[in-house]
């Protein structure tokens, strides 16, 4: 499926990997569609990208009735544009590190912030997708093979390898990893397919507050390149991921052959 000429919406698109994604999507000529919380980076997105092929909704993905608000936007904006809904980039997610038991104050991990992670990362990927997906299978198909869209999801490798303090964020990835088959499976017959990135570190707003000590750790389990990976090499796997129509019920590992150590 060629890009241009659809619409894309992307969660978490004002910031890190899904904003090179809007970046490479808008370039190729797809109409974007960027979910986020934070309006002054919605509105700093927009006007790089300009207003004629990019809309920002303010959106929270753990509130059901923010994405119906944003989905019935989304729709409304295509009717104005002609420009089909081709797909879904789920890169929205959070992480709150923490063991599952902290013996410096004796206590469990707190439930709150692994609910907190599990809700945005998880509920929030289902969400999005499902309320997408009947407009997705109301397209008249784009290919002889009767393609109607793909739904690309993000891991993390912290879902094979998670490290001591990752219970939610590894579980939430997992989560993804293992609903990424059977999703495929179920819109398989509508001719949509479903993708799933995993990479390891990369440069974004997420780990942008790791400290040295993290980073210095992870960098000596890289194999090559030694380095977190750009935003732009996220995004040039998910441009591949939407033309290349064999793709489909799989999970992509994105980490130059890193694994992710059980120490730092």
């Amino acid at each position: 499926m060629k890009p241009a000429g659809r619409t894309f919406i992307i969660s978490g698109g004002c910031s890190g990997l899904g904003l090179a994604t809007a970046r490479d999507l808008h370039q190729a000529g797809a109409y974007v569609v960027l979910l986020d919380r934070n309006e002054d980076a919605g509105h700093a997105a927009i006007k790089e990208l300009g207003e004629e092929k990019a809309k920002f909704l303010q959106a929270d993905v753990t509130e059901t009735s923010s994405i119906k608000a944003a989905i019935k936007s989304t729709v409304e904006w295509i009717q104005q544009t002609g420009a089909a809904l081709g797909g879904v980039v789920a890169a929205a997610g959070i992480a709150f590190p923490g063991k599952v038991y902290n013996a410096r104050t004796n206590s469990p991990v707190s439930m709150s912030s692994v609910d907190a992670v599990m809700t945005v990362n998880v509920r929030g990927t289902i969400d999005l997708v499902r309320l997408a997906v009947p407009h997705l299978i109301n397209n008249t198909p784009f290919t002889a093979d009767g393609e109607r869209g793909v739904l690309i999801l993000v891991a993390s490798s912290a879902a094979f390898d998670g490290q001591p303090g990752q219970l939610a964020y590894s579980a939430s990835k997992g989560a993804i990893v293992s609903m990424t088959l059977p999703l495929a499976r179920d819109l398989a017959r509508y001719g949509i397919r479903v993708v799933t990135i995993a990479p390891s570190l990369f440069e974004s707003e997420m780990t942008r507050n790791l400290s040295a000590k993290a980073r210095e750790s992870l960098e000596r389990v890289m194999e090559f390149p030694v380095r977190a990976g750009k935003p732009e090499e996220f995004s040039s796997l998910v441009m591949h991921s939407i033309s290349n129509s064999m793709l489909n019920g799989t999970v992509l590992r994105l980490d130059g052959a890193m694994r992710m150590p059980s120490k730092m």
